[in-house]
């Protein structure tokens, strides 16, 4: 008689471990758990070697308040962000004919992590980052025209990640790094 095979344990990425840090920090700072329990959770999220490690660290752990999504949306005409904006951890940009141009570069990102959902119908959306900042373009969806992008060669360490998904009916999106 032969026993079921078991799954072999996940390993663990470093964008997990960072979210469960980040994760503890906030409970921290809204004093939803004590400094004892903080110490004692961060050390074993830090050791943690599978993601069952790490979600035994994280169990019991209060629930994350869900961060609210921000939109930005327009039938025709243009959106445009730029200069000192703070960029929320999840932003939804909803456009039908316009022009869409988003520039982080001076913007204020406080979160590891950016999620921008693009849904927009025909026309152009420019997205400008932080020199710092990697991109993630595997949730959007074209289709006429296709996505430009070109990854830096080298990229400084501790930029935040902004993840782009959604999808682009006739327009271009043009993703490029500030110069600056």
């Amino acid at each position: 008689m032969t026993s079921p095979q078991e799954d072999p344990p996940v390993a663990l990425s470093e964008e997990d471990r960072e979210a469960a840090v980040q994760r503890l920090q906030t409970a921290y700072a809204e004093e939803r758990i004590p400094h004892e329990e903080m110490d004692e959770r961060l050390g074993q999220v830090l050791t943690a070697r599978t993601r069952g490690e790490l979600a035994s660290a994280m169990a019991s752990l209060p629930e994350e308040r869900p961060e609210p999504t921000s939109t930005i949306a327009a039938a025709g005409g243009r959106i445009r962000r730029r200069g000192a904006w703070r960029v929320p951890r999840h932003l939804k940009v909803a456009s039908a004919f316009g022009r869409v141009h988003l520039d982080l570069s001076r913007a204020v990102v406080e979160h590891p992590v950016v999620d921008i959902e693009l849904m927009l119908g025909t026309g152009r959306a420019k997205i400008t980052l932080p020199r710092d900042a990697t991109v993630d373009v595997e949730g959007l969806s074209t289709g006429w025209k296709d996505l430009r992008y070109q990854p830096r060669r080298r990229s400084r360490a501790g930029g935040p990640k902004i993840r782009i998904s959604g999808s682009m009916g006739f327009g271009r999106l043009k993703i490029r790094h500030a110069r600056r």
